[in-house]
């Protein structure tokens, strides 16, 4: 995002500007050029706060701002509740954004993004009843299908979660790959899900690829399967996103019933049938709640 013009004689915090930027207090200033380097400690005991150390202390601030109840917030409310200056919290949240820590929601408002979500994920997805591994791998065991979980992100989906299935067969999916939302069953069943016009917002925005002859590539179309979608709870995937590969999918929501993840069981279509598939939709719905508060 372009940076924030201001006079300096009218900023009230004009050393904010020298450490507010993620990454940039890396570099070594004109004081440090060919002077040794500082043994542990060092800083420490002279009583000085490193510039890194001071962003640092913003950005993880501005993170448990973003991430507290009743998210999205807008700017001046994670200002406040950070306690960082306004210009400093607007270009970090820019950084944030750009990195997937944070999403910018429509409006202005700014919600966790997928790669704190995955973060969390990874650390609460053990194999305690009440955390996500157990939750998917009883699914998986329920099902014997593959299992994807995959979190949402603008235009996108991305697979932070994959256990494989007992059928002698692999997906190309792959943990960290980012998919369209339009093409996939999680996807679709976020679609769902959001305000309608968030759905034509992102169609006109990105458009409507095909991936294979079966993908949906007019709104008509995806609107009229999305009603579908609607009606019963989950999505279809009917070899739209990869030949061969059949899938459902279902949205998993926040405390606000936004979509923000979704779940999927996916098998081949020469071994399973769609009425065998859809067969397992309530196990699937019932990971996906048990998912919410985890989420």
């Amino acid at each position: 995002m372009p940076r924030e013009q201001r006079p300096e004689s009218q900023d009230p915090h004009p050393a904010d500007d020298a450490d507010d930027a993620l990454g940039a207090d890396a570099t070594v200033g004109p004081d440090d050029a060919g002077s040794a380097p500082e043994q542990p400690g060092e800083t420490a005991r002279r009583g000085r706060t490193s510039a890194a150390g001071s962003a640092l202390e913003k950005s993880l601030r501005i993170l448990e701002a973003v991430a507290a109840p009743g998210g999205p917030h807008r700017l001046t409310g994670i200002t406040e509740a950070a306690a960082v200056p306004k210009s400093s919290t607007y270009r970090i949240l820019a950084s944030l954004s750009a990195q997937g820590f944070v999403h910018q929601e429509a409006g202005g408002r700014y919600g966790v993004g997928p790669r704190l979500r995955g973060l969390s994920a990874q650390v609460i997805g053990g194999a305690e009843p009440a955390s996500i591994g157990h939750i998917l791998d009883e699914l998986q065991q329920t099902t014997g299908l593959t299992v994807h979980l995959a979190l949402h992100s603008g235009e996108t989906i991305t697979c932070i979660r994959k256990l494989e299935g007992d059928q002698p067969f692999r997906t190309a999916s792959r943990i960290g790959l980012r998919m369209p939302l339009h093409t996939t069953a999680i996807g679709k069943s976020i679609l769902a899900h959001l305000p309608a016009e968030e759905v034509r917002a992102l169609i006109t925005g990105g458009g409507l690829p095909a991936r294979t002859p079966q993908t949906l590539t007019t709104p008509e179309a995806l609107e009229a399967d999305l009603e579908s979608v609607r009606a019963r709870g989950f999505a279809i995937d009917e070899e739209e996103n990869e030949p061969g590969v059949r899938c459902i999918g279902a949205a998993v929501l926040d405390h606000a019933g936004r979509p923000v993840a979704g779940v999927s069981l996916t098998t081949v279509t020469f071994l399973v049938t769609r009425d065998q598939l859809t067969s397992y939709a309530p196990d699937l719905r019932a990971a996906t709640q048990a998912l919410t508060p985890l989420l």
